[in-house]
């Protein structure tokens, strides 16, 4: 699960008082504008935006913060003495080791990155307990779910600039080898539970290897290659602080974070930290889907809202469960897993002519998952890279490169790209040409004055609402371009739209 990570702002320090312990609040916090040679690299997750972060669709329940807890933009720093103690006193197997690198880490949580502990803090409410479950289940140490806070803020859709994915960053091929389902519909490295069980199965495997959880959790974050090179070249000693000097750099820091992140939420109120509250529900309950069916069919029928759809099952990047193809979970609040069942039939035929009118059943006839790969052609967009397209469609990066014989992972934005994907057993049917869509009857002057009302702007079109429209048929003007797209391209918190507002098009 190795990947490329941002820089740690500066731990400056001397590796030979790096690990001494002391009662009185002697050592540095870290500056901000400069880099540490001997510490390392910080994830990705601890430079999010916390702005953009706390705006996307599975986050939008915030409400407000608790009245009871004294929030405060100031950090409160204390003797070196106080946090021993505190370690000390936290219910633990792993060991939680204090020194100057975990105080800097401390540190970075309480004081830079104070919005995003807000944020993890709301989150571990709904997350921990179903982490805590797996966990136990596998007779692991608890206090692992803080390594969900490390790697990806407890997010479950996050996805690295090298494409890790999901609360536990799984790198598509580790996911895969941990039973993973991905491809253009279905990625569930973004399903929390199937996501963490596969977590479980891998801090299984690798302390059958070490029998030292910090080696573990280090090997998570480099790989037990690197962990067993680093042994090597320490002599043979396996303590994670002994071959603390030998780990690559993005690695040094992995563990004191970890040990940072226990510490930061279980004493966030010391430090005028409160969590932001969630209306995400906490009582769910799953149903087995067996037809292709689109989450805003289950919207409409059931009156339940989309974004809270889509925050129960991030694992469906196209908001389309494939059913048809294999039996599928769709999680839903209590109530609403009651209603499905017995209004199962009336969703999947609402509107499926809308909703799913680009998706066709595999015409292999073989029920096999081996024969569901589809030739498609991608034309890279503004801001894409290699890695995310790659996400996109459930495919290796190198795959992608060795199709379209790059030499590097750079693309331009218009190129056109061949993939072979995996379509789960549900593919894109092919676009109708311009003059099917258009009805007989319908005139030409109609078109035409459809045209008049968008102005090219860059790499977008404006488009004034009109009358009757909604995200389905004004996408249906532009090839490419889907509702979703239009949707997540204006910000807009669910399907709805109003006479007269002006939305962006994406050029494709």
């Amino acid at each position: 699960m190795r990947r490329y990570l941002l820089a740690l702002s500066g731990i400056c320090l001397s590796l030979s008082v790096a690990f001494a312990q002391k009662e009185t609040n002697t050592y540095e916090t870290m500056p901000t504008d400069s880099l540490s040679e001997e510490v390392g690299l910080i994830p990705e997750s601890l430079d999010a935006n916390v702005d953009s972060l706390l705006n996307t669709w599975h986050i939008q329940y915030f409400t407000k913060k608790d009245d009871f807890c004294e929030d405060s933009e100031f950090n409160v720093s204390f003797a070196d003495s106080v946090y021993v103690d505190r370690l000390k006193r936290l219910p633990r197997i792993i060991p939680m080791t204090y020194n100057p690198v975990v105080r800097n880490c401390i540190e970075l949580y309480a004081g830079r990155r104070r919005g995003l502990v807000r944020y993890m803090l709301g989150m571990a409410d709904f997350y921990f307990p179903l982490i805590e479950q797996k966990l136990d289940a596998y007779g692991l140490p608890l206090e692992l779910k803080y390594l969900a806070v490390v790697e990806s803020a407890l997010n479950p859709v996050a996805l690295s600039r090298v494409g890790a994915c999901g609360l536990w960053q799984f790198m598509l091929p580790t996911g895969k080898s941990y039973g993973l389902e991905i491809n253009s519909l279905v990625d569930e490295r973004r399903d929390p539970v199937k996501a963490t069980d596969a977590a479980c199965r891998y801090f299984k495997d690798m302390y059958a290897i070490y029998g030292d959880w910090n080696l573990v959790i280090a090997s998570y974050n480099c790989g037990p290659g690197n962990v067993n090179k680093a042994i090597r070249r320490s002599g043979g000693k396996r303590d994670f602080w002994a071959i603390f000097p030998y780990l690559p750099k993005e690695t040094r820091s992995y563990v004191p974070l970890f040990i940072a992140a226990n510490y930061i939420m279980n004493y966030s109120c010391d430090h005028n930290l409160c969590a932001i509250e969630t209306s995400l529900p906490l009582a769910t309950d799953t149903v087995m889907v067996n037809n292709t069916i689109h989450l805003q069919q289950v919207s409409d029928v059931l009156g339940a809202d989309i974004g809270q759809l889509k925050a129960l099952n991030p694992q469906y990047k196209r908001d389309i469960i494939p059913g048809s193809s294999t039996p599928s979970v769709l999680k839903l609040t209590a109530a609403h897993a009651y209603a499905f069942v017995t209004m199962e039939d009336s969703i999947r035929k609402y509107k499926a002519e809308e909703f799913l009118a680009n998706l066709i059943p595999d015409a292999s006839g073989n029920d096999s998952k081996s024969d569901t790969k589809e030739r498609i052609t991608h034309v890279v967009k503004k801001g894409e890279n290699l890695y995310t397209i790659s996400n996109l469609y459930g495919v290796a990066s190198r795959d992608v490169r060795k199709w379209n014989k790059l030499k590097s992972s750079k693309v331009v934005s218009g190129r056109r790209l061949v993939l072979y994907i995996d379509n789960g057993g549900v593919r894109l049917a092919d676009k109708p040409s311009a003059s099917s869509e258009k009805p007989a009857s319908e005139p030409a002057s109609k078109s035409t004055a459809a045209k008049t009302q968008v102005a090219a702007s860059g790499d977008y079109i404006s488009y004034k609402v009109k009358s009757g429209d909604s995200l389905y048929t004004i996408s249906k003007k532009y090839p490419g371009v889907t509702a979703q797209v239009i949707q997540e391209t204006n910000g807009l918190p669910n399907s709805d739209i109003r006479p007269g507002q002006v939305l962006k098009i994406p050029v494709v």
